[in-house]
């Protein structure tokens, strides 16, 4: 194995390790505040970093793609907060599955609207992939997946469609612009719902709409944490996709199943049943497959 590639095999290593201790992070401040407040908090830091390196590093780009660019945002910012929803209320394990279908998706919304090709191992791990999904829910019908099941595949979906802009994006914006946009409306976006939410909270709703709870002291160490841990898993895993090829790193990436299981479980998750682990390896597989596609 060359040097380069066990940088990068490390570098995702680590980042997945970030990612899963987010989210334990994001699930520990769920018994405090709702979904919503704690995407602000993790958006908060990141748009903070960023400017910061705006302004060692200057931005080089030529432009011209700006509602594509808040489309980007838009379905990054929507994604995560289902992602943190379902945090909140299902094992870490399985909100993390939930959210590694994008690979997933974005090959297949790659193939539909930008016209790339999809060969038959990516076919084949589509196929797989929603087989997992089955494993996962097991819907006795069409209309039984709850709530979560469905938010728990959109973010799965939300995120595909924003990395598929990215896509598109890359060839126009300074990469750190395109997370920018994430992020602003990451941050932009919860202070307008929960300012909504302040006078009307519908209990269907409750993942769109909630109050903003002041944090109690404790919570601020979560906080400080969640945004520190998100902040290093994005620098880690660009650090990673630079090192060597992209199908290598993101087969590494789905390492965050596996922490997510053993943290989660150390703050209390139930450990998943033999269905549930069966369709988070068919999902591991499916998304190893559409990466090297």
């Amino acid at each position: 194995m060359s040097e380069s590639v066990k940088k990068g095999v490390y570098y995702m290593l680590f980042a997945s390790f970030c990612f899963a201790i987010m989210g334990g992070f994001a699930k520990e401040l769920s018994h405090s505040m709702s979904a919503i407040e704690v995407v602000f908090f993790r958006n908060v830091f990141g748009v903070l970093f960023l400017v910061a390196t705006f302004m060692k590093y200057p931005l080089k780009q030529k432009g011209g793609k700006f509602w594509l660019l808040v489309f980007r945002g838009f379905m990054g910012f929507l994604a995560l907060l289902a992602f943190f929803y379902n945090i909140a209320h299902i094992t870490l394990a399985e909100a993390m599955t939930y959210s590694r279908l994008s690979p997933i998706f974005t090959a297949l919304f790659a193939y539909l609207f930008l016209k790339e090709k999809l060969y038959k191992l990516g076919w084949i791990g589509v196929v797989v992939g929603f087989v997992g999904i089955i494993f996962i829910t097991r819907p006795e019908g069409i209309y039984d997946f709850d709530k979560y099941d469905m938010l728990g595949i959109f973010s799965g979906v939300g995120a595909a469609l924003a990395y598929t802009a990215v896509r598109e994006l890359r060839e126009y914006y300074d990469t750190r612009s395109i997370v920018l946009s994430f992020m602003t409306i990451g941050t932009i976006g919860p202070i307008v719902l929960m300012m909504i939410g302040s006078f009307y909270t519908p209990a269907n709703l409750d993942y769109l709409f909630d109050r903003f709870v002041t944090p109690e002291d404790k919570a601020w160490i979560w906080i400080v944490l969640l945004g520190f841990s998100a902040t290093l898993a994005q620098v880690y895993m660009t650090k990673a996709y630079a090192s060597t090829k992209a199908g290598i790193v993101g087969a590494i990436s789905y390492s965050n199943i596996i922490f997510s299981i053993i943290i989660g479980t150390f703050l209390g998750d139930k450990f998943p049943d033999i269905f549930t682990i069966f369709g988070i390896i068919l999902i591991i597989i499916a998304g190893i497959l559409v990466t090297r596609n």
